[in-house]
């Protein structure tokens, strides 16, 4: 943890007596403000042998150790275990608001992506001729996919001695897979009927084709997200790590809505036949490219701080589980906090999964079953008309996740500061002003983002008209804000805290149009730095992210994520085969198993999904509760 050099008596410890005579000779002048906000602590030493891999001195305390070898950073989780860095992180930008943006933009590609799959994955396996109880089991991907390589590409990640840095390798070779994945997915029958001409061998196969696509796609695009999230906590300061957040969730709605739009839209009257001929062979060629794009933006723009070398604890040393075993025993000894926010986000997503998943699809279906028009039963492309409805509830849901995305980071408190004013535009900042007394904190806007999505939910079942379902879809733009924004912003803070670092003050200027250097360990004051806008003798020193674990903790989290929608999964598997036994009646205008019309009796089994799903996001909100008692 990068921390400015302070005088004893201004980190608030005892000056000691025989203190090394170089601490004194070296300590910067008190009056010396400029750009000490991030200043290093390395920097107050004389020039010592190898400085270039001299990192910052963290006891497992938090308080700054002197004690270590020249370089070596203690583990704060484990005292047996250091590392040494060399470098410093950065990013491009002339503004905060443009660093932001960049750090965060391959969030774009990712949730396109995501987007694409959410919209039209579920209806096209449908067309394809799986059931929906077939097809909810396909879905695994997902939480299997979360399970296994977040945490793992995570643990991996942390260890990695790249000289591209921890993160950004796994972003890019990530981002081709899928990529290559996402290509396969929309030209599977032209894949597969390069080498099959025999038509029910065909069917088979492309099937089995595309359920692997699917899989490849989860898995890799996974790795991506696990490395793009632990990349916004190396890099950023404790004070910044709301904001990188908030801009985190910015750009996560800003995917799903040029997403959902382009779902929307009739791109054959855009591009012909010339990125496919169907509406989704195109989707996966643009989503395809702006993955590949927004991963590629954010590895130029960032610069992470290399790891150059680790001391294992010699007691954990070893062994092929090695990572697993990591990963275990953090999870069984997680900090009070980091548990509890866990717990919260396990509750949340049982009822996130079907609604992520099947929103578009019951949509669709509402659609066909109640407003369809008679001479539009019959479409030729009845994939890529649900396709559309659903998209285009999604979007007004996407351009409200956006909106939120914007103001709440304004109506609401920082978690970590009671006194970490955010500041708004000019425009509102008198209104902000009177406000201020009456705004939540973030804990509160978590448990009402959570009764929000919850009321929603429990009224799915008695939509009876594709309106009413886009309005209850739309309600849940801004808890999905919230869901997006919340947990992360908490963990990030805990993990930091665990690192040993404090809360800054947080008013702050920009010094120079330059990139910002996050935590400048080499003592080039060429970059923007935070500054402190009050007194600098009682600002804390140790403001900077290491993000030692962060690969691991968030990795965790991702597990109590992931956990939920194999539960998920479960119950749509049950539901399905109860009340949807058969091939999608829409999809197949009644041509089902029992060859009942389209707009058939009895509740639609999306919406009773959707139902149970509401009753555990009521769970999530005690479960959220509880954070505010630790």
């Amino acid at each position: 943890m990068a921390a400015r050099s302070l005088e004893p008596a201004e980190a608030g410890v005892p000056e000691e007596k025989g203190a090394p005579e170089h601490d004194e000779q070296h300590s910067r002048p008190s009056e010396d403000t400029d750009s000490q906000a991030w200043e290093p602590f390395d920097d107050d030493f004389a020039d010592p042998p190898d400085a270039s891999l001299h990192g910052d001195r963290v006891g497992n305390d938090g308080d700054l150790d002197l004690d270590l070898e020249d370089g070596w950073v203690r583990n704060p989780n484990n005292p047996a275990e250091m590392s040494r860095w060399t470098g410093q992180p950065s990013i491009k930008g002339s503004s905060d608001a443009m660093r932001m943006i960049l750090l965060n933009f391959c969030t774009l590609g990712i949730t396109f992506t995501w987007g694409v799959e959410m919209t039209y994955c579920t209806p096209y396996l449908l067309s394809l001729g799986l059931t929906k109880s077939k097809t909810s089991l396909v879905w695994i991907a997902g939480p299997l996919s979360g399970l296994l390589v977040q945490p793992i590409v995570g643990a991996i990640a942390d260890e990695s001695k790249s000289k591209w840095g921890r993160r950004r390798p796994f972003i890019a070779i990530g981002a081709v897979i899928v990529a290559l994945s996402l290509l396969l997915l929309g030209f599977t029958k032209e894949v597969v009927g390069l080498f099959i001409t025999d038509e029910d061998t065909l069917k088979t196969l492309t099937i089995l084709v595309a359920v692997l696509a699917i899989y490849a796609v989860d898995f890799s695009i996974n790795a991506v997200m696990s490395a793009a999230r632990s990349l916004l906590v190396d890099v950023l300061p404790i004070s910044k790590q709301q904001d990188g957040a908030a801009w985190n969730s910015r750009m996560s709605a800003i995917g799903h809505m040029i997403g959902y739009a382009a779902g929307a839209v009739d791109l054959g009257s855009i591009f012909g036949n010339f990125l496919g001929d169907t509406q989704f062979k195109k989707l996966t060629v643009v989503a395809a490219f702006g993955i590949l794009s927004s991963s590629l933006v954010t590895s130029w723009a960032v610069t992470e701080r290399i790891l150059v070398d680790i001391r294992k604890d010699p007691r954990q040393a070893g062994g092929k589980l090695k990572v697993l075993r990591q990963i275990w025993s953090t999870i069984l000894h997680l900090p009070p906090r980091i548990r509890a926010i866990c717990h919260a986000q396990f509750w949340a997503w049982i009822g996130w999964f079907p609604f992520l998943f099947y929103s578009t699809t019951w949509v669709g279906e509402t659609y066909f079953r109640y407003d369809v028009p008679p001479d539009a039963q019959n479409s030729k492309d009845t994939l890529g008309e649900m396709g559309r409805i659903g998209s285009t509830s999604l979007v007004i849901y996407s351009v409200i996740t956006f909106l939120g995305a914007w103001l709440l980071p304004l109506l609401v408190k920082s978690p970590e500061d009671d006194g970490f004013t955010h500041r708004p535009p000019r425009a509102i900042a008198g209104v902000m002003e009177k406000f201020q007394k009456y705004r939540p904190d973030l804990l509160t806007t978590w448990m009402i983002a959570h009764g929000m999505f919850a009321c929603a939910m429990y009224l799915a079942p008695f939509a009876n008209s594709f309106r009413f379902a886009t309005v209850l879809v739309c309600i849940c733009g801004l808890p999905w804000t919230v869901a997006m924004w919340a947990p992360v912003t908490f963990l990030g803070i805990e993990v930091n805290r665990l690192s040993g670092a404090n809360e800054a003050t947080a008013s702050y200027r920009r010094l120079s149009n330059e990139s910002v250097e996050m935590s400048n360990l080499n003592g080039d004051t060429d970059a923007s730095h935070l500054e402190n806008g009050v007194d600098e003798a009682a600002a804390s020193g140790k403001t900077s992210s290491t993000g030692e674990l962060s690969g691991i903790y968030f990795g965790i989290l991702n597990i109590y994520t992931t956990i939920p929608q194999f539960i998920g999964t479960f119950i749509s598997t049950i539901v399905f085969a109860i009340f949807a036994p058969g091939t999608s009646r829409e999809l197949h205008g009644g041509s089902g198993d029992d060859d009942k019309p389209p707009a058939a009796d009895g509740p639609n089994a999306i919406s009773i999904c959707l139902f149970i799903g509401a009753v555990s996001a009521t769970v999530a909100i005690f479960a959220t509760r509880k954070l505010k008692y630790l």
